[in-house]
């Protein structure tokens, strides 16, 4: 077994597919890890936002995050029908691009590109801060710490859907049931004592007095930052195919097992926050507490519970990165299909894994943790842009399929609502955050569409050109012109050679250099002539070409398309002769001139050009004591 095995597993037959599909309980760390790990920072962002409002805005909380939830079931209402209507998965990119035309598919498609890739970036960022955050010494080692998490969740995404399922699980069953405790117990001291709960830890205080008034500005502002609660919640929908059969139903209940934790946890945590005066801190001061953390130590203290899930809630937030992998590779499957994305993305490897998207996830990641250095707190706005676009374009599309079937009712109402409360949504967050950052998707996102409508146009450039109904000529033609290019008579000239005669009509090109030493010429009529004469057959021809300033490719590129010039009628065949090794390093010693002489031939634009390899394979006795071969 190689390396490379043992790190991603042995090969996985087509066959065995069915046995690589998920659990509905499998699909919440797989594809759900996103949505609830958004529990630590939504309500959070939002009592942040109400921070200059004082006491009066954290009154807000509750209301505000019961504003979320119901936006949350109109989602989640939506994306059951969405579902059951496009199986094939492709959430709001298949909805859109059907229902609403392919622009909107399109740029449903780089909406959910962004998000899924500011997700990974997000997601370990967050999660590696927090650790640094409790272990100072670490922070030095932040980037690096960054991608050797990104690299883990790579390898183990490479390994297929159900091994990160069952790798992620225990995390998931972790910080559900410890938050989902805290809630009970937190709730159970309100109703104990009469609403009246005494802290464990007492919170830090709030602020004495409102900076500013409340408004109707900045109560949808609290209410577009919490929102960001519900980023991930579509990722079920482009992963329907991850699940055994039938898919469907596996997919929907997966969807609301992942729905209703998440609003339990958003309902609870904004109660208890109002319940024990848990308020926001400034993120840049030096005495900032996350809500969440803060919560749990007024409720249980800072003792074992509090660390476990202190822990938990780091693991599940470095780990959300995992919906990307499981979501990204299955969009961009589809892109490609539709001739959208390089059709790389669209196979499958050894693990039955998208690698094309995994990989291209992962280095795209990569980038941002390093040019950011691991801190992407300028590049949190993006996130959300990316969510609500793909949110609000879906929505509408459902919209256009009920209208499409002529179809009335609540399914209409509930998209359509859902479309207006997401759009507007989008514009406040996109107002609000435009400028610390989300101006970059005015770029980025049609960007991405330009680059998709360039991929396509190329597609179709290529069928057109390529496509024939033209039968098989079977003409008699002459025999083609076989160019060998030879440096000095050895064995794999010979090689080439001989294969070279059984071709057509053999030239051996042979460029004269300062450094020649005339020992082809010497010996080509004793290894060559003479036994082309013995034997009664046409002998090679030996081309020199003269190089004045000492180039080696140059004139042998000008002799190929004279010779395809001269002859118009005949099909040019370049041998290459190449010395093959068993290891890496061979390739590195030898054979330079010759793959730079591949390509430049290969992408001159000469259709009447062949361009063939002649291997000649070392042996890998060499240094070792033993004799060659």
């Amino acid at each position: 077994m190689t390396l490379m095995q043992r790190l991603l597993g042995r090969p996985l037959a087509t066959a065995e597919e069915q046995r690589q599909r998920i659990s509905p309980w499998m699909g919440v760390p797989v594809l759900g890890l996103d949505a609830l790990s958004s529990a630590a920072y939504g309500p959070e962002a939002a009592m942040t936002v109400l921070l200059v409002a004082g006491t009066a805005g954290q009154a807000l909380i509750t209301p505000i995050m019961l504003g979320v939830i119901a936006l949350l079931l109109v989602l989640y209402a939506s994306y059951r029908q969405t579902i059951r209507a496009y199986p094939q998965g492709g959430g709001s990119y298949t909805v859109a691009r059907t229902n609403l035309g392919v622009n909107a598919g399109l740029l449903a498609a780089a909406a959910l590109v962004l998000d899924y890739v500011m997700n990974v970036a997000v997601g370990i960022s967050a999660g590696v801060g927090a650790l640094v955050s409790a272990l100072p010494v670490l922070l030095p080692l932040r980037p690096e710490l960054c991608l050797l998490l990104l690299l883990v969740i790579a390898v183990v995404n490479l390994r297929g859907v159900r091994d990160s399922g069952v790798a992620f699980m225990l995390p998931t069953v972790l910080f559900v049931l410890l938050l989902l405790g805290v809630i009970v117990a937190g709730v159970l001291q309100v109703v104990l004592t009469g609403g009246h709960p005494v802290p464990v830890v007492a919170p830090q205080a709030g602020a004495a007095s409102a900076a500013v008034g409340l408004s109707a500005w900045l109560i949808v502002r609290a209410f577009s930052a919490g929102c960001t609660a519900m980023t991930g919640i579509e990722a079920v929908s482009n992963g329907v195919g991850s699940f055994r059969a039938p898919a469907v139903r596996n997919a929907r209940l997966a969807l609301t097992f992942i729905v209703g934790l998440l609003g339990v946890l958003l309902a609870g945590i904004a109660f208890l926050a109002r319940a024990y005066g848990v308020t926001a801190t400034d993120p840049a001061s030096p005495e900032y507490r996350s809500v969440l953390t803060t919560l749990i130590a007024a409720v249980t203290g800072t003792g074992p519970v509090y660390a476990v899930s202190v822990a938990a809630i780091l693991a599940v937030l470095c780990l959300s990165a995992n919906t990307s992998f499981a979501g990204l590779p299955r969009v961009a499957k589809l892109l490609a299909d539709d001739d959208y994305l390089p059709h790389g993305f669209a196979s499958r490897g050894p693990r039955l894994v998208y690698t094309w998207g995994v990989v291209s996830l992962t280095l795209l990641a990569a980038l941002l943790l390093v040019v950011f250095g691991g801190v992407t707190d300028r590049l949190v706005p993006l996130f959300a842009i990316g969510a609500f676009l793909a949110f609000t374009l879906s929505q509408l599309g459902m919209v256009g399929h009920w209208r499409r079937l002529r179809q009335r009712g609540l399914p209409l109402v509930l998209n359509a609502f859902g479309a207006a409360a997401s759009g507007v949504t989008l514009l406040v967050v996109l107002a609000s955050k435009f400028t610390e950052g989300a101006w970059v998707t005015l770029l980025i996102v049609p960007g991405l569409v330009l680059a998709f409508r360039a991929t396509h146009r190329h597609y179709r450039h290529v069928q057109a050109e390529i496509t024939t109904e033209h039968p098989l000529d079977f003409t008699p033609r002459p025999a083609p012109i076989v160019i060998v290019p030879v440096q000095a008579w050895t064995t794999v000239t010979r090689k080439a050679l001989r294969f070279a005669r059984q071709l057509g009509d053999v030239r051996a090109v042979h460029v004269l250099t300062e450094q020649d030493g005339h020992d082809l010429q010497d010996r080509w009529a004793a290894c060559v002539t003479g036994p082309a004469a013995a034997s009664g057959a046409p002998a090679p021809t030996l081309v020199l070409l003269e190089s004045p300033y000492r180039q080696l490719l140059e004139p042998l590129l000008d002799y190929v398309h004279a010779v395809e010039q001269d002859c118009p009628d005949r099909q040019v065949v370049v041998l290459v002769p190449e010395l093959v090794g068993p290891r890496l390093t061979h390739s590195l010693l030898h054979n330079a001139r010759s793959a730079v002489l591949k390509a430049r031939l290969s992408f001159g634009g000469d259709r009447r050009v062949v361009v063939m390899q002649v291997p000649w394979s070392l042996d890998d006795t060499q240094g070792r004591g033993r004799a060659p071969r």
